[in-house]
């Protein structure tokens, strides 16, 4: 049997690789350089979430409209790059299921114009702490990078925080292939609600089964925003989810 024959890479090419990548990483850490992050959990519920992010591979939330839950996740992976140690990179999924009888057409422009409405529970929150020209830089130098789910079948993302929103929107499938897509070095937050499924059969949603079948299980964490004081956007939003919980 005949040796396969590879190609070798001019040297120029290396260098010019080598260059490039010096150059992202000195923009990176100027970038960085820039960047305070000083958030405070206003609850015990939240400082559960952050400690977990901290402890675990995978944390698994479910938590009330305004907790807090996407915000804080956010924060606490641009620390966890920031600080340079074994995390390159913030990953971004999010469940595109539309809202119950809002269908959403089929949106204009390239993949990355249409994922950015999409994507803006996680986008607003970035800007919110960052501001919008360090969030875009960050984007452009390729640390924050948005994932449809059809994109990660398959892949192994390591070295990076992976963030996934409404996931009580994901199928047991789909939400199993995203966590195998885990890699080294890697972490993982899954967040979303577990009383607001637009999933057409609510039984597909994934969010409340994996809460609970992962709870106990070492290397995971399991935490629930719930509580009227979780609740930090507006303390209206409790009273309104109760009311149409009654109905």
């Amino acid at each position: 049997m005949s040796k396969r024959k590879y190609k070798e890479i001019p040297e120029e090419e290396i260098i010019e690789m080598e260059q490039y990548l010096n150059r992202n990483n000195i923009e990176e850490d100027k970038l960085f350089s820039t960047i305070s992050i000083n958030i405070k959990c206003k609850s015990e519920n939240q400082k559960k979430l952050v400690n977990s992010i901290k402890q675990n591979e995978i944390t698994i939330c479910s938590g009330l409209p305004g907790s807090g839950k996407t915000f804080l996740s956010c924060a606490e992976a641009l620390k966890l790059v920031k600080n340079k140690s074994k995390y390159k990179r913030i990953v971004l999924v999010k469940s595109i299921v539309p809202l119950k009888n809002e269908e959403i057409g089929h949106l204009p422009g390239d993949l990355k114009e249409k994922m950015a409405p999409i994507m803006e529970s996680f986008t607003d929150n970035i800007r919110k702490i960052v501001g919008r020209a360090r969030m875009e830089k960050l984007m452009e130098l390729g640390v924050i990078e948005i994932v449809p789910i059809a994109f990660a079948r398959g892949r192994s993302i390591d070295n990076s925080i992976i963030l996934i929103d409404e996931a009580q929107n994901i199928s047991m499938d789909n939400i199993r292939t995203l966590m195998t897509r885990i890699g080294s070095n890697s972490k993982m937050v899954i967040m979303g609600d577990v009383r607001q499924k637009d999933i057409r059969n609510k039984k597909d949603s994934s969010l409340e089964i994996v809460l609970n079948k992962f709870k106990d299980v070492e290397g995971f964490g399991a935490v629930e925003l719930r509580n009227p004081e979780d609740v930090v956007r507006n303390p209206i939003i409790k009273v309104i989810e109760d009311v149409f919980e009654s109905i």
